[in-house]
Order: C-alpha cells, then structure tokens, then sequence
C-alpha cells in the first residue's frame, strides 16, 4: 500500500494544473454553491457516525477495530477517488458501463467551471467532492457484516477492489447521464440501489465467505455510542438526501423533509413492533429504526409527499424488522444485520419508488417492471462480484483473522489498542505482549515452531 501511494505522489508531481481551472464561472449560482459545500460536509459527518453506530455494538474487544474500519474509508477512498474513482463513475460514457479512467484522473479539469452535462449550476469540482462523501460511507457499510473477525489489511484491500469495480460501475450505470440503467428510466434520487442495495449484497457475500464467529455472543459495547452514530446519521442523511436534488430549491425542501418523517416513523414503527413482540423498548431498537427510515426513503425522497413518506417507511420498517428476524435463525453470520437492514431497505425502497415515482401509482406498468429488473442486475451484480473480490482479496491476504486473534479481539491483535484493557486478564495481556514481541525478535526461533 505505501508504494502505490509512493508511485501516486510522483504521478501527482507531473500533473501541473491549468491556471484558469479555478477562476470564477459566470453560471454559478451561489445560492446553490452554498448548500451543496454544507450538504458535502454533511454527507462527510456520516461516516463518523456510522463508526460510532457500528462500534457501540460489537464487543469491547473490538470497538476500536471497528470504527476504524469506517474511519479509513475517508483516507483510502478519497486518495482514490481523487485518482480514478471519480473518472470511472463520471468520465466520459464507454457503452453505458463505466467512464474513462482518464477523463478526471488526478481531478484532472476538475475545477471551479461548472459542467453543463452534470452539473450546470455548480463547479464540477463541487459536484465530486459531494459524490466522493458517498463513495466513501459505501464499503464502510458493508463492514458491520463481518465484523469482529476480519483482518484489517485485508480489508483495505476489498475497500479498494469495491469501489472500483462494484461502486464505481453503479454509479455510472444509474446517475450518468449516458448510464445503462439512466436511460433504461430507473429513478434513485440518493441512492437507495448505488449504495445501500449493493453495500447490503456485498454484506451478504461478505458474512458467507468468511463464516461464522467462533463467539458470536457478546453484549454491545456502548450502547449510548449507538445512539450518537444513529443520531450523527440522521442529521447527516439531510445533506445525503436534500443535497441530491444539487440545488437549494423546492426538491431539496422536500427531500428534507420526507427524510426526517421517514426516519421518525421507522423509529418509532420498530419500538411499536418490538412491543408487540414481547420486547422492552430499547435505545438500541429506536437506533437502528430510524436509520432504517433513513435507507427507505433515500431512493424516492425528492419525489414522494410526506404522508407517502410515512406509508414508506412503516412498510419497509416491518420488512426489515421481519428480515432481522428471519436472519437471527439462519446460518448466515451478518454481525450487525447490515443486509436485512441496508441491504432489504435499499432493495424494497427501490421497488417502491416503482410504485410511488414512477411506477403504479402513476398508471406506469413499465415503470415498476424497470424497477424490479434494476433490482435483479444489482443484487446479481454486487453479490457475485463481491464474491469475486472477496476471493481474490483472500488470495492476497487471508481474509479472517486466527481464531487466537479473533477471541484476544481485533481492537489488539489487529492495532495493539484497546478500548478498555481492564476486559483483558493480567495474564492474559503479559502472555499476548510476549507472543508479540517474540515475533519481533529475528533471534527468538519460537516463531518458527
């Protein structure tokens, strides 16, 4: 990894920029400058909250691991998508699949001019600033699958492999002007299939190719820490969900507010069904409703009324909530339910846009049918290829930490920190310090028993 980001600085070296690429364009509309750099750092916020979110759940020996898992995705992604991401969703069309790599490579022509092709009123390099936040909360998604027992270098390695030939790809496909799936009239205002339906597939591979925990029971960490990444994600889906509509108009007001009723009615829609269940109503049950309101409405929330907003998110709260269910019986090991909450939320809320957008409710046969078959090449898409990558990320570098490793815990076998030593034994801890410096010891033969 040091060497790639060595031979990208020299690239970076060679690639003057044209003096003119940042003077002022005349079609600025500064109103609309102004909400997307706040929508942008909105977006960003979410991946924090999304380390919090997952880290309050996992066990104590692998809360550290966890939200660095999501907290990487800003230096990695990035790096990339500075790179070649951005050409790769956005570059010029070739065939309706992908962009050409060397359109914006380096953000080469990538300035204050605006775009007339994607994005008319805003500089283009506003444009992929606000599309890079998404590309980089994606693969952080699908982490809370297999968490507690991936190996982290490894898993640098999938974030890479993901983006470019899963997310990158789907981007193109669904929000380029010239993308298969754009002009085919499939409709995902914030991307309710480009990043939660395939986050939640790859989650789904992900927990099927590296297996089950060997101690899959455990208490949530920090339950408070849940809270706050829910409460983070919340305020930073308005910028994920307004901001979509690119402009501070009448479609970004609505996409405000359909955001927050989704998310309060899936909150309290999931506290009601726990209740009927026989369960008590939890902080952590009230988290992960409202972040299920905030998948729900994502593809269509520009679009819909508020009261279909409610109608929305309380069917896919009961989908999602049935989904949580049936995985708890299954044999598939999806730590932090990332597929039946991201992934079947992402999925129904694209189906139901073919309902409400674009779809029945508006006599439109076709519409729904293009809705469903946008959904069948999505799943098939991310899940096979996730296995794919997953296969040669393994080949690589082994995937799954040791069983050792995984029982001391990923917060120290994977970056020797711990979120609270006082977990470890004495004995425990002296015996992992001493496997480790032995391993550091060229003359201590140990290590090769």
């Amino acid at each position: 990894m040091m060497s790639i980001l060595v031979i990208i600085s020299i690239i970076g070296l060679l690639m003057p920029e044209d003096p003119g690429l940042w003077v002022p364009d005349e079609n600025f509309n500064p109103a609309n400058v102004a909400w997307m750099i706040t929508a942008t750092i909105f977006v960003l916020m979410m991946t924090p909250g999304l380390s919090f979110f997952y880290g309050g759940m996992v066990g104590k020996k692998n809360v550290i691991s966890t939200i660095l898992q999501s907290f990487i995705a800003m230096g990695i992604i990035s790096i990339l998508w500075v790179v070649v991401g951005f050409s790769l969703a956005f570059g010029t069309d070739i065939g309706g699949f992908i962009g050409n790599p060397v359109t914006f490579f380096m953000f080469n022509n990538v300035g204050a001019k605006v775009d007339t092709f994607l994005c008319p009123t805003i500089p283009l390099a506003l444009f992929a600033l606000f599309q890079m936040k998404f590309a980089i909360i994606t693969p952080s998604l699908i982490t809370g699958s297999f968490a507690e027992r991936v190996r982290f270098s490894a898993y640098m390695v999938f974030m890479i492999l993901f983006c470019i030939f899963i997310y990158c790809p789907l981007a193109h496909w669904t929000w380029h002007p010239d993308g298969f799936l754009n002009k085919m009239g499939v409709v995902d205002f914030a991307g309710g299939l480009v990043v939660h339906a395939s986050s939640g597939v790859a989650a789904l591979a992900g927990a099927i190719f590296l297996g089950k925990r060997k101690h899959k029971v455990h208490r949530p960490a920090n339950i408070p820490y849940v809270v706050l990444g829910a409460a983070l994600l919340w305020l930073g889906w308005f910028g994920f969900n307004a901001g979509s509509s690119f402009a501070a108009d009448s479609i970004a007001i609505k996409a405000f507010l359909n955001t927050n009723t989704a998310s309060a009615t899936a909150m309290m829609a999931w506290i009601f069904v726990d209740c009927l269940t026989g369960r008590k109503p939890s902080a952590m049950g009230a988290a992960i409703g409202a972040v299920v309101g905030l998948v729900a409405i994502t593809p269509m929330a520009g679009y819909v009324s508020a009261g279909q907003s409610i109608s929305i998110a309380f069917i896919i709260t009961l989908v999602c909530h049935t989904a949580v269910h049936w995985k708890n019986k299954s044999n598939v090991d999806d730590a932090l339910d990332v597929f039946p909450t991201h992934g079947i939320g992402g999925i129904f809320g694209a189906l139901l846009t073919g309902v409400f957008v674009n779809g029945l409710l508006a006599g439109n046969i076709k519409g729904f049918l293009i809705s469903i078959l946008a959904v069948v090449i999505v799943f098939l898409y991310s899940f096979f290829m996730s296995l794919l990558l997953y296969w040669i990320t393994n080949k690589m570098i082994p995937m799954r930490v040791s069983e050792e490793n995984e029982r001391i815990g990923l917060d120290m076998s994977q970056h020797n920190e711990s979120y609270n030593f006082a977990d470890f034994g004495e004995r425990e801890l002296i015996e992992y310090h001493e496997r480790e410096e032995s391993l550091d010891d060229p003359s201590d033969n140990s290590k090769n028993k």
